[in-house]
């Protein structure tokens, strides 16, 4: 492909514009039809009267930021198709999450689910588990900053204009009304289809068709479905994208305060459920498209990878590149691209703002100071531009002091093993990203780009033990940390009586909360119904073959028995 820089036309612009727009006509809209909505409960919730299929969609669109758009095709490009299996983890998760933590939540119908660290632990393991999760700033701030800074540099869009109009109008239609973002996200979800199809058809027709595509997947190894190598170091494997998968998924669906605030603003628990399995279809579909789309990357740039030919600074700005590369010519397409990478980035961050919001008022505010709701309504709203201001740039036998001992030693395992990660990474011998050549390269010369960002460079070897124990794969860096956290847990609470302790059993998993229980009981009831019906025609066999003269059957007319002769029973 050539490598003349290609920029946004006005065209593109506008299409942007017109999304960013309609966001904010979404949230004006939902906020006149909710303007007597008068409780804080009703603004983080929804009222708790929301269906199935729009919260399906919200809880997709949600944590598939404009960083997941971009980087994914980007990791089939490096690493191959065999990033599919995380499709296994989504189901592991959302199973495990239906079964275990939303009946619990659910019938607590609480804002907060650090709130429930007090009322099952102690206060002080609320306040950690909510300072640790006012991390999350950081995220917010770079799943808006991070794409913009891409497209900035592959495309010229302007780099502020892209952020400050993208948070504003985020924080706009999160302040009007909780609605919103949960109808925005079933648009978002189109969106970012139609943003993945344009690159997807017009890849297909430039080929001639998807046989060529998985073609040249095939020959440049990136068909790697059989790869069940349980090396932890390998970035990604069977067993990593599986275990590690269903690990990470099951932390976000089942205690990230954004998602649980999603299912919880569900009618009922049956449309929380339902709401959790539609949106794994959801959530497969989306990785489909960024697995093909990360195979169309490859089939064009196999010959001339544009991040080793310095073409891109970084390999999430090869999408980006593709984009402007085939759909140049079609005004209006490459604007329709970036309005889903900014609409996936819109989602994330309002879900986050609004689940901080959420975070403050139930866990700091409310516990110390006595507001009515119509006042607490108002310092929800508040929150969200609060919240904004600083984002961007910037079990049963676990008692309180295994509770807090678990989640403290849990997040140092995982926070030392990711920064040593960083410090002494897995060398490619053991990531094995796959080949990228730049044989066929034959860029001009004189492009108005001035990548100054230099090429990474290929890690150095160094101790084989040290990288054997500090640089596991990303995806067991949630493993490790939940791991260490229930077993120290579990040890704490053992040492200091854990087991004595009376817990309110309104905290508690029962046997009769799960759908698996009430399934079984079904099928049981269904085998025990079928057993009595064996047995009574058991009975009635054995009586239709007493004959007419047995005389225990009673005298005179009450005397009962079969006539074979006229083919029932007889007085």
């Amino acid at each position: 492909m050539s490598g003349d820089a290609h920029l946004l036309v006005a065209a593109d612009y506008v299409v942007f514009a017109v999304v960013l727009l309609l966001s904010a006509a979404v949230g004006f809209y939902y906020a006149w039809r909710s303007r007597k909505q008068g409780t804080s409960r009703d603004f983080l919730t929804g009222g708790r009267k929301l269906n199935a299929l729009a919260v399906s969609m919200s809880l997709t669109a949600s944590y598939m930021s404009s960083v997941t758009v971009l980087s994914n095709p980007a990791e089939v490009y490096r690493y191959g198709a065999i990033f599919g299996y995380l499709s296994i983890s989504y189901v592991i998760a959302v199973v495990y999450t239906s079964e275990v933590f939303l009946p619990v939540f659910y019938r607590l119908a609480i804002n907060s689910t650090y709130e429930y660290l007090e009322l099952r632990f102690s206060r002080a393991t609320r306040l950690l588990g909510m300072l640790i999760f006012f991390f999350n700033l950081l995220y917010t701030g770079l799943v808006i900053y991070a794409p913009a800074l891409a497209l900035n540099q592959v495309t010229g869009m302007n780099l502020w204009g892209g952020i400050i109009s993208t948070a504003t109008v985020c924080t706009l239609y999160c302040a009007l009304v909780s609605k919103t973002f949960i109808t925005y996200d079933t648009h978002t979800i189109g969106i970012m289809f139609a943003g993945y199809m344009s690159v997807i058809i017009k890849s297909v027709i430039l080929k001639g068709g998807i046989s060529t595509i998985l073609s040249d997947a095939q020959e440049g190894g990136r068909i790697n479905f059989v790869d069940f190598d349980i090396n932890p170091l390998r970035r990604h494997t069977f067993w990593t994208l599986v275990i590690g998968g269903a690990f990470t998924w099951s932390s976000i669906y089942g205690t990230y305060q954004p998602q649980v605030q999603r299912y919880n603003s569900c009618k009922s628990i049956k449309h929380a459920r339902l709401a959790l399995f539609i949106n794994v279809l959801g959530l497969a579909c989306t990785l489909t498209s960024s697995v093909i789309s990360g195979l169309c990357l490859y089939s064009f740039y196999k010959n001339c990878d544009p991040w080793k030919a310095g073409q891109v600074s970084s390999p999430d700005q090869l999408l980006p590149y593709l984009v402007m590369d085939i759909l140049a010519d079609h005004q209006g397409l490459p604007g329709l691209f970036f309005a889903a990478v900014y609409s996936a980035s819109l989602s994330t961050v309002s879900t986050s703002i609004n689940a901080m919001a959420a975070v403050t008022m139930e866990d700091l505010i409310k516990p110390r100071i006595k507001l009515s709701e119509k006042k607490l309504l108002l310092i929800s709203k508040g929150l969200i531009f609060v919240v904004q201001k600083r984002n961007g740039n910037k079990d049963s036998d676990i008692c309180p002091q295994g509770g807090l001992c678990g989640l403290v030693t849990g997040l140092a395992a995982a926070v030392s093993v990711s920064i040593i990660g960083m410090i002494s990474p897995s060398p490619p011998e053991m990531t094995r990203p796959l080949f990228l050549s730049t044989e066929g390269c034959n860029f001009t010369t004189g492009s108005s780009f001035n990548w100054t960002t230099p090429l990474p460079t290929e890690p150095m070897w160094s101790s084989l033990h040290a990288v054997q124990w500090h640089s596991p794969s990303y995806l067991y860096f949630c493993v490790i940390g939940g791991l260490t956290s229930v077993i120290v847990g579990i040890i704490i609470s053992l040492l200091t009586g854990g087991l004595r302790e009376t817990v309110d059993p309104r905290l508690m998993l029962m046997k009769e909360d799960t759908l698996s229980y009430h399934l079984f009981k079904r099928v049981k009831d269904g085998v025990r119904a079928e057993e009595q019906r064996y047995q009574k025609q058991q009975t009635d066999d054995r009586r239709s073959i007493l004959p007419c003269t047995f005389p225990s059957l009673g005298h005179g007319r009450n005397r009962q028995c079969w006539s074979a002769k006229q083919g029932g029973w007889n007085q």
